[in-house]
C-alpha cells in the first residue's frame, strides 16, 4: 500500500509566509479536512493520531501560506480555549469563488461580502471549530 504525504509525519516541509498562525482546535484532522473543502487547503505534513485520537501537529498550505493546527493537550499545559479576538485573513483575487466554496462547505457568515472604505471587497466567516476568517479582495 502506498503511503501518502498526509499519512507520514514529515516536518521538513517549507513554511510559507512571514507570520504563521498555530491554532489549537478540538479535532485538528477534522479541521484540516474541513479546510480542504472550505479554503482549498492541502496537507503538507501531519503527525499521526495518538491513542486518544488527538494530533499534535498538522501543517496546511492555504492560499500560498502555511497554517498550523493541533489538538489540545491539557496534560502538557495546552488546554482547549475558545478562539479569542483574532481572524485569519485570506487576501484573494476572486472573493466570490472563495466565498462560495467556504459557504458551500458550511461556514457561518458573520459579515457578508461588501465594498469597504479601504477600497477592497471584504467579508467575515466563522468555521465549525470557532475560528474567525476574513476574506479580502484588495482593490486591483
Amino acid at each position: 500500500m502506498a503511503e501518502t504525504a498526509e499519512a507520514r509525519p514529515n516536518l521538513n516541509v517549507e513554511v510559507k509566509g512571514g507570520v504563521i498562525a498555530y491554532v489549537t482546535v478540538d479535532g485538528a484532522m477534522k479541521a484540516a479536512d474541513f479546510y480542504k473543502r472550505a479554503f482549498g487547503a492541502t496537507v503538507a505534513a501531519a503527525h499521526p493520531a495518538d491513542a486518544k485520537g488527538r494530533t499534535m501537529h498538522v501543517h496546511l498550505y492555504i492560499n500560498n501560506g502555511s497554517l498550523m493546527l493541533s489538538d489540545a493537550y491539557p496534560e502538557y499545559g495546552h488546554p482547549l480555549q475558545k478562539p479569542q479576538s483574532f481572524a485569519l485573513t485570506l487576501n484573494v483575487d476572486d472573493i466570490d469563488s472563495w466565498w462560495k466554496r467556504a459557504t458551500d462547505a458550511g461556514v457561518e457568515v458573520v459579515m457578508p461580502v461588501q465594498d469597504m472604505f479601504w477600497g477592497a471587497r471584504y467579508g467575515q466567516l466563522r468555521d465549525p471549530f470557532g475560528v474567525a476568517w476574513a476574506i479580502n479582495q484588495p482593490k486591483s
